[in-house]
């Protein structure tokens, strides 16, 4: 293993001039896992430390109320300092907000309706990237794309991104884009790990194709690759304890003792290895990290400096093979 300085590294987001760190401030465990004081200083301790994006969402804060996270984001810009023109900021649409009809979905009412709600909540004028957060099998890619023209010219976005989508969804994105002369999608976040390497068969060659830079959420799985056994024998276990990690845990767990050892061997911290192999791989641009404490980001930011080597990574694909373009998928 060696280190670089991907760390403090920019990108290029997709085929956009856009720049961003290699990793986004994820802000799912804000409100509710990480108290209102403690979010403020961590989003400062991340713009600090050179990771200039954050990303939200228009349902997040759900534990106290759905649109809490963007407000506290909003109150983080309010300091000034430079916040907001530092910062890439991401959020998404397509939640269900509430039981009223039509507050959720990818309408072009609801899109429209939706991004005024996050400005304001933001207290901004526009969004740098706004994502839709799933797909909505009941709207047109046409009707999104008239929504997102609209935003666009009126200046209150800047780019389209998207999460959690197949890859074919991706391509028919980008060709509805591109029938109306847009730019189309430049950016897509999808669940990839050691553990959940699906998107290799399908999301990340469709992402390449079309130019769609990849960023990775939940690159340790909720915990599952940060050391979650010895976590949970030691009764330090907090969001490994839970959620998708403990969901999944018990169908891989031969293979996460595998690769606790290992990480063992090599002296290396699991989550650091675990991100590391994620922003080795081709096709993703970065990872969304969603760190509840300062030393959990510098431990990430360590991880966006190590390089694995052949032999590391040869080790690694032993314990969690890619998946086969026969066998089971989503």
């Amino acid at each position: 293993m060696g280190t670089t300085g991907a760390g403090s590294a920019r990108v290029r987001v997709g085929r956009s001039a856009l720049h961003t760190s290699r990793l986004w401030l994820g802000t799912v465990n804000f409100s509710g896992r990480v108290t209102d004081d403690d979010a403020l200083r961590l989003m400062d301790h991340a713009l600090e430390r050179g990771v200039n994006c954050i990303d939200t969402a228009d349902i997040y804060g759900w534990r106290l109320y759905k649109g809490h996270t963007e407000e506290l984001v909003g109150r983080w810009f309010a300091q000034g300092g430079g916040r907001r023109e530092e910062t890439v900021l991401a959020t998404k649409v397509g939640s269900e907000m509430s039981e009223r009809v039509n507050d959720g979905g990818l309408s072009a009412r609801h899109i429209v309706a939706a991004c005024e709600n996050s400005l304001r909540r933001l207290g901004v004028d526009h969004i740098d990237i706004y994502q839709t957060h799933h797909i909505d099998r009941a709207a047109p890619w046409d009707e999104v794309w008239q929504a997102a023209e609209h935003l666009v010219g009126s200046g209150k976005v800047g780019y389209v991104g998207s999460s959690n989508l197949a890859g074919w969804h991706i391509a028919a994105a980008q060709e509805s884009a591109a029938r109306r002369n847009l730019l189309g999608m430049i950016s897509h976040q999808c669940l990839y790990n050691l553990a959940v390497r699906h998107p290799e068969l399908d999301v990340l060659p469709a992402a390449q194709a079309y130019g769609v830079g990849v960023f990775a959420w939940s690159p340790l799985h909720g915990g599952l690759l940060s050391g979650v056994l010895e976590k949970l024998a030691a009764g330090t276990a907090v969001k490994s304890a839970q959620g998708r990690a403990q969901v999944l845990l018990p169908a891989v767990r031969p293979l996460v003792e595998a690769y606790e050892d290992y990480c063992r061997r090599l002296g290396a911290d699991p989550a650091e290895v675990g991100l590391a192999w994620v922003l080795s791989r081709p096709g993703i641009l970065g990872a969304v990290i969603g760190p509840r404490t300062p030393e959990q980001l510098d431990s990430a930011l360590r991880a966006a400096e190590l390089t694995l080597g052949e032999e590391e990574l040869r080790e690694l694909e032993a314990i969690f093979p890619a998946p086969a373009v026969d066998g089971p998928v989503p």
